[in-house]
């Protein structure tokens, strides 16, 4: 039986969040905008999950949507950030920082790492799944004493990308712990944890709601074109509880 898992449901909101939490998540991983992968989410929002759920916490730092080569402003936005969340009680930031030819930036992550002051744990995101050398990311994130990687493998789910997994997992047995994310669900949780000996997971577990606005105006985008203004998405409590379940029996 498995007894040391980590399920970190990722969340948005802070109904998302009081989902997860009574579905048996064990962290949250906190951002804004999840449709678009996720952003460094609100001050406030950090606040109020923090005080309705009392689950670990780790923030999201990403001051956009898009690719991991950041700018020296954006670079700044981030370690502000950072600084913030260590202060304010976050379990953990979740970070990650790119050069141009794929490696990691490790001054960056240096400089962000720093901004905690050694008060939170780290997690590289998914930054590591689109390096280019992911064996020489891994070690140089151990190198700057990461404590978690959250990854699909480099492949866009993680069943998809299990061989490279199986051997991260191998290599993490004293070292950064992978955090198996992308695609993850209650119907194929199982499968990855044994076919990767992995025992931390990571998952929205969402599903789509319809707005309760009844007046809509279909013609009018305020962001993407193809994103339906009048959806909300939301974690699904019983999808949560599903994958605990799950894993408690592996």
């Amino acid at each position: 039986m498995m007894t040391d898992y980590i399920l970190e449901v990722c969340v948005d909101s802070v109904e998302s969040a009081l989902s997860a939490k009574a579905g048996g998540a064990t962290r949250l991983e906190l951002c804004a905008s999840l449709i678009i992968g996720g952003t460094t989410p609100g001050y406030t929002l950090f606040r109020q999950v923090q005080q309705e759920t009392g689950l670990p916490i780790r923030v999201l730092i990403r001051p956009r949507f898009g690719d991991f080569l950041y700018t020296a402003y954006e670079y700044q936005q981030m370690c502000a950030d950072i600084r913030f969340f260590a202060n304010a009680g976050a379990d953990g930031v979740v970070i990650g920082s790119l050069q141009a030819d794929g490696g990691l930036n490790e001054a960056q992550m240096r400089g962000m790492i720093d901004a905690t002051d050694g008060r939170c744990g780290i997690t590289l995101h998914r930054a590591f799944d689109v390096c280019a050398d992911p064996i020489a990311c891994y070690e140089k994130a151990t190198d700057l004493g990461i404590d978690t990687i959250l990854s699909s493998g480099q492949e866009g789910d993680a069943q998809t990308g299990i061989a490279l997994l199986r051997k991260l997992v191998l290599m993490s047995e004293e070292n950064p712990t992978i955090l198996v994310g992308g695609g993850v669900k209650a119907d194929n949780i199982a499968e990855i944890a044994g076919m990767t000996g992995a025992h931390a997971f990571h998952m929205s577990g969402k599903k789509i709601l319809s707005s309760g606005m009844r007046y809509r105006n279909e013609h009018v985008h305020m962001g993407l074109e193809g994103i339906s203004e009048f959806e909300l998405y939301r974690t699904d409590e019983a999808e949560i509880r599903r994958a605990v379940e799950i894993l408690r029996c592996l």
